[in-house]
């Protein structure tokens, strides 16, 4: 399967309808999904309204006594049942996401695998919950401290990761015992659905999870929120919408998890391996086109290396093979849709207009779809808006410091602090200069840190909580204690 022809062929079987409460439901309204490489449709699914919100809210909340009672082995067993089915149809599912979203099928692959792993580390974690049996300091009683499930959940996902942001919210929240609405981007929704499918066929009980897609994510949530039902919110996205949501969680005092914008800086020390940094860079800004808040956005170099790092990264960069995400050997997918090339231009015309200069690429590439050319720039200015600015596509701009002390300072001079790259060879001050970067994750001569046994997420204005990891059930759970006479 190859090309533009086949991207409706890879939406064939998906679900047309809301999941509410076990069965796909019909809407008055209906919207198309475009694959981003052509700007064709590829399917049509329903067009949920607030009506359909509440009634998934409905659904959840009169299977959430029910599934919080489950046998913590059952929810085990169906979330490794739902792993093993998503490993088997791999294909399928990389297909679906490089027909909707645009990204090359290596990277689609990858990111099934990637999913995948939340729904076997929860399968695994649901059969060791945490409590503590304590006793009082005065002797006269014992302590009890418990998690049980938070309650009915609201699942926002995003659209460049339309499998795994959906995986690592709902494996969590099904583990912990919680049942959930999940409201995907419209611009990906066909993946959820899919994986919703799986997890009916895995055993899930109804109205446990239900899937709601609309182009009023604003009204349907907001009604969800203020419904008073609703007790926990898990949410990726942009940090505006996330700041949002958090005044329309505190109007009901809702727990909210958010995993918002990034601006991440990539450092290379003096003595860093230059090769090793450029292969790096390749990863941290292009997985997924560099449509991921983990991109690389600022590489800040040392003076030294400045010009060996980026002739190497502007080759790099400058051989990769753009094309339809299900062509074989496409190494760069469209990005999303055409607002998104546009703001990627208007970022290039920028810092070009500041002092930066174009090493390659620097346009975007006409129709038909989305593309932009993968494009390094040198010399770019900090007052530019890309150095503040989430870049969110295929480009790397390159920022020459003096040492590391330089590099620190420009690394945390932003409102974000999701993820932080550093290349050195010395590991000691490596680990010292991680210590003092403003950010909840940091690679160190790495550049991938996604991984579903680990925390992810940010401080400052790029979230609040964290995903995957031990901490990612504990997000659905609440604490009980239980005093007892002695």
């Amino acid at each position: 399967m190859t090309g533009a022809s086949d991207a409706a062929a890879a939406a064939a079987g998906v679900a047309n309808g809301l999941l509410i409460d076990g069965e796909w439901t019909a809407a008055e309204a209906a919207f198309d999904v475009l694959d981003p490489a052509t700007g064709e449709p590829i399917a049509r699914v329903e067009d949920a309204g607030i009506t359909h919100g509440i009634a998934a809210l409905d659904s959840i909340t009169a299977a959430a006594p029910g599934w919080a009672a489950a046998p913590l082995r059952e929810r085990a067993e169906i979330l490794r049942r739902a792993f093993d089915a998503m490993t088997a149809q791999r294909e399928d599912f990389a297909y679906l996401i490089s027909a909707e979203m645009g990204k090359p099928l290596a990277e689609a692959r990858a990111e099934v695998d990637y999913g995948a792993e939340f729904l076997r580390w929860y399968s695994e974690e649901v059969v060791r919950p945490e409590g503590e049996y304590r006793k009082s300091p005065d002797g006269r009683s014992r302590l009890l401290v418990s998690r049980r499930a938070v309650g009915p959940c609201l699942l926002i996902t995003p659209w460049n990761f339309p499998l795994a942001m959906a995986t690592r919210k709902v494996a969590a929240a099904l583990a912990a015992g919680c049942t959930a609405v999940i409201k995907p981007a419209p611009q990906t929704p066909l993946t959820t659905i899919k994986f919703a499918q799986l997890l009916l066929a895995a055993g899930l009980p109804r109205g446990v999870l239900n899937v709601v897609t609309t182009l009023d994510a604003a009204g349907v949530c907001a009604a969800l929120l203020a419904d008073g039902r609703i007790r926990k919110l898990s949410f990726t996205g942009s940090t505006a919408v996330g700041r949002l949501l958090i005044g329309l969680c505190g109007q009901n005092v809702v727990r909210p998890t958010m995993e918002l914008g990034g601006n991440a800086p990539f450092i290379v020390d003096a003595d860093a391996d230059v090769e090793r940094a450029v292969e790096g860079a390749m990863t941290a800004k292009m997985r997924n086109m560099g449509e991921a808040c983990t991109a690389a956005n600022r590489f800040l170099v040392h003076r030294s290396l400045a010009d060996d790092f980026t002739s190497r990264l502007a080759h790099r960069m400058a051989s990769l093979t753009m094309g339809h995400g299900l062509n074989a050997d496409t190494e760069v997918g469209p990005v999303i849709d055409r607002a998104a090339r546009d703001k990627l231009g208007g970022l290039v015309a920028d810092a070009v207009a500041r002092g930066a200069r174009i090493r390659t690429g620097g346009n975007p590439v006409e129709g038909p779809g989305t593309f932009f050319e993968p494009t390094v720039l040198a010399d770019v200015p900090t007052d530019s808006r890309m150095f503040s600015e989430e870049i969110f596509g295929p480009v790397a701009g390159v920022t020459v410091v003096d040492d590391l002390d330089e590099a620190v300072q420009l690394a945390n001079a932003t409102e974000y602090g999701l993820v932080a790259y550093l290349y050195s060879g010395n590991v000691e001050r490596a680990l010292g200069t991680a210590e003092r970067l403003d950010f909840g994750m940091v690679g160190i001569n790495r550049a991938l840190v996604s991984n579903a046994a680990a925390p992810f997420g940010g401080i400052k204005q790029s979230g609040l909580g964290r995903e995957g990891g031990r901490e990612g059930i504990n997000d659905y759970l609440d604490l009980q204690y239980i005093a007892v006479d002695a």
